[in-house]
């Protein structure tokens, strides 16, 4: 991912990630809800993003449309995180995930099914 969002902005994103293109108004008033934010601070992270190329502008009403699919930042997020805290080792992210949480059957299978069919 050519670009780096912070926290505040992924919010933002969080927000057309979820429900498709939004006028700038209804994302903030979305993230008044979710955040407390005020309009002037969501548009100001609003602009922050179409600035970086995450967001395009349209009219009528400022409509917004996320131009970064979440599963880019998901993936930078993720190999972020694997290379700070895990030394870049998957296995010991797998490994940290699977000993700290208490996984139902279902999921147990789940992951199961999953590593069987990337083999």
């Amino acid at each position: 991912m050519g670009v780096k969002l912070f926290d505040s902005e992924l919010k933002v994103m969080g927000v057309l990630w979820r429900e498709g293109d939004a006028t700038a108004k209804h994302i903030s008033d979305v993230l008044k809800e979710e955040t407390g934010w005020n309009m002037n601070t969501t548009y100001t992270l609003i602009k922050r993003c179409i600035k970086k190329g995450a967001i395009e502008r349209m009219e009528p009403h400022f409509l917004c449309h996320a131009l970064i699919p979440i599963e880019e930042v998901q993936e930078a997020e993720t190999n972020a995180l694997i290379d700070k805290i895990f030394d870049g080792s998957v296995d010991k992210l797998f490994a940290s995930l699977l000993c700290r949480k208490n996984l139902s059957a279902g999921q147990i299978e789940h992951l199961k099914k999953m590593v069987e069919d990337l083999e």
